[in-house]
């Protein structure tokens, strides 16, 4: 299978502030405000949706490629994805400057304080698939990254004809009613959680109904409370999965959408592909960082089995991940 994932390739510093931001902003003050916070630590982490998603493909058997635009100081995490079994040689690294990170410090209440450096995210518009791969992929998946780019890479595959998955999310904000109009139709599917459903409908003016007339198939993650497909008119809605801790929700719609897509790539039933979606979401769930989790295959079969009935469908990954290595 060849897939290919665009979108963000970021790090990510996360840190920690020991008290309450609020007791540091006067009232009445907020428009010249001038604070500074002493974090008692901080932690870097591989992230970009594009590399998130990959990352969790890659557990999950598969051999994706993942392209976007890096800077000089990609170098370490070039190697981490490779030796996950990410495909990096799409890729492209600007040298004049760094790659794109994302600064959070969060309170004791979990209130954040973040800033986001697009660096070199800013030039993914200058590339298209063509100008990096010559083959044709079985599937695009187009992640966030540079709005720019997102539209370019949605038009490019619909008219090579090249089957996509459009899954707009944090850059909903940034797009207009028109661009997500356009990137959607099309699509073989579309993915996105509630709140930003609701931002595309009133952006958009279209309903849940007639987006779901747009793409083949509309995924709507909902929290807490699992995750609703729509097919051909039926609506599927998939359970969570019970993760043994909730240690930190970054990145968990990522993994979910690397497992749900693996199930669909592998010929299984849509609803097992959901489900696979919400155990890597789980996986995730349970780790600080959006690449720190971790299975082998037959880790996940066994305990998607604790949960789910998948009727011996989930045999299929191990003979793909077989043939994916031969």
């Amino acid at each position: 299978m060849n897939i290919i994932v665009t979108g963000s390739i970021a790090y990510d510093y996360l840190m920690r502030f020991p008290g309450k931001f609020t007791e540091h902003i006067i009232d009445g003050q907020i428009h010249r405000l001038s604070v500074s916070f002493l974090v008692d630590d901080m932690s870097k982490h591989w992230g970009g949706n594009g590399a998130n998603i990959a990352y969790t493909l890659a557990l999950l058997g598969m051999r994706p490629k993942v392209f976007g635009t890096v800077g000089r100081d990609f170098g370490d995490y070039r190697l981490w994805l490779e030796h996950a079994g990410v495909d990096c040689s799409l890729v492209r690294q600007i040298d004049d400057v760094f790659t794109s990170s994302f600064f959070v410090t969060t309170d004791t209440e979990n209130n954040q304080i973040a800033s986001f450096y697009g660096g070199a995210m800013a030039y993914a518009r200058h590339y298209s698939l063509a100008d990096v791969y010559s083959q044709r992929p079985d599937l695009v998946i187009i992640a966030p990254n540079d709005p720019r780019a997102m539209n370019q890479l949605a038009d490019e595959c619909r008219q090579r004809g090249i089957r996509y998955i459009y899954d707009p999310s944090q850059q909903v904000p940034r797009l207009s009613g028109e661009e997500l109009r356009s990137s959607m139709d099309g699509a073989y599917a579309m993915t996105i959680n509630a709140y930003e459903a609701e931002i595309i409908t009133k952006k958009t003016g279209l309903t849940i109904d007639q987006m779901r007339e747009r793409v083949e198939l509309l995924v709507i993650t909902q929290g807490a409370r699992g995750s609703h497909i729509y097919i051909n008119g039926d609506l599927l809605k998939i359970d969570v999965f019970p993760p043994n801790s909730i240690t930190d929700p970054t990145g968990v719609g990522d993994a979910y959408r690397a497992g749900l897509i693996a199930g669909i790539m592998n010929g299984l039933a849509l609803k097992t592909a959901g489900e696979m979606g919400a155990l890597c979401a789980a996986y995730a769930l349970e780790q600080v960082g959006t690449q720190s989790h971790y299975f082998t295959l037959a880790e996940f079969i066994a305990r998607f089995r604790q949960h789910f009935d998948d009727q011996g469908q989930l045999d299929t990954l191990q003979k793909s991940a077989s043939h994916q290595e031969s």
